[in-house]
């Protein structure tokens, strides 16, 4: 499992690689640049240097902390500044609305092969015949706590409203997640298709949260490092690699799916619309595919994914049943206004 969850510097071989740059084949690959908007733990050195190797480009790498602030990375420059991108099921409508991603040329992703039967035709993901992305990881927004606060898991939600916990929880910053973790908490009909009245419903919820929390936060690492120096006991998670990161650092922590069930996320390779190597990014997207990356994903950064089913279930995810899918919420902009509307309450 994964102890740790830093930033990598990708850029910190550039000098090893300094002496070979005067033969001119190696120059001509040096100006192949692959450019990754993506969540911490998609682009590690175990497949981003086979690929380097294997296609001689370079590959710089943003990190994102929340699903609202990559959105508004890729809409900034309409695309221009990224060729490949990793996000969820119910962000796509937008993303492909908003001539922000473009279709995807399968014949190009042999690898897709691997992925298993369950992740083979998700709807979300296709517009008519076109595929916009393929799926790469999945799991849960789940309750994390600690173990020695909480000997036996949290069976409900509730205990993130429960006022003797006040300034010992945080919460992830994010608009459409936080709405749609309300909703279930609520016990709405449906999390993504929320009437007037539920929206009103959501809001005072999470209203009513904010005044227990010490804070929000955005990104692994900051959740992480929020949760071990203030002592925190409970926390609406960014998924479970958090907590093999919160134990390496001496936090006793552990995760569970309440009663109400968790969010579940599957995120998917896509293009860019203002890809500068669209061959090369169907490199990436194929190299990501392969099965031994699969299995890194589970076993070393604690991610289910979408190629080696048996390492999934060795790793004890197998939950899939108790989660609700992300799909394309009613209004996306209106749930962006309603969390921003709750922040400064």
């Amino acid at each position: 499992m994964k102890q740790t969850l830093t930033r990598r510097d990708f850029m910190a071989v550039a000098g090893a690689t300094a002496a070979t740059l005067a033969a001119p084949s190696i120059l001509r690959a040096q100006d192949k640049a692959l450019r990754i908007l993506t969540w911490e733990g998609y682009a590690e050195p175990d497949w981003v240097e086979p690929f380097k190797q294997a296609t001689g480009a370079s590959v710089n790498i943003v990190y994102t902390g929340s699903v609202d602030e990559m959105f508004a990375k890729m809409q900034g420059s309409k695309g221009a500044d990224f060729d490949v991108v990793a996000f969820d099921t119910s962000s796509f409508a937008r993303y492909i609305d908003g001539d922000l991603i473009q279709p995807l040329d399968m014949a190009k992703i042999a690898n897709a092969q691997h992925i298993v039967p369950s992740f083979q035709k998700v709807e979300p993901i296709m517009r008519g015949d076109k595929h916009y992305g393929v799926p790469f990881a999945w799991g849960s927004l789940p309750l994390v706590y600690d173990t020695e606060a909480f000997p036996s898991a949290p069976e409900s939600w509730a205990v993130m409203w429960d006022e003797q916990y006040v300034q010992q929880m945080i919460a992830l910053d994010d608009a459409n997640n936080s709405v749609v973790l309300a909703a279930l908490v609520l016990g709405l009909k449906d999390p993504y298709k929320l009437s007037d009245d539920e929206f009103n419903q959501v809001k005072e919820k999470l209203i009513a949260q904010k005044k227990l929390l010490l804070t929000y936060y955005a990104g692994f690492d900051d959740g992480v490092n929020i949760f071990a120096q203030n002592k925190i006991k409970l926390m609406f998670s960014m998924g479970e690699p958090q907590v093999p990161a919160l134990q390496a650092k001496g936090v006793k922590a552990a995760l569970t799916i309440p009663k109400e069930g968790a969010i579940g996320w599957l995120d998917c390779w896509v293009v860019s619309a203002g890809a500068k190597d669209v061959d090369l990014a169907h490199q990436w997207i194929n190299a990501c595919l392969d099965k031994k990356v699969g299995n890194i994903l589970t076993t070393k950064k604690s991610y289910g994914n979408t190629t080696d089913d048996a390492a999934n279930k060795k790793a004890g995810m197998t939950y899939g049943d108790r989660l609700s899918w992300l799909l394309t919420p009613e209004n996306f902009e209106k749930r962006v206004a309603l969390w921003n509307e709750v922040k400064a309450s």
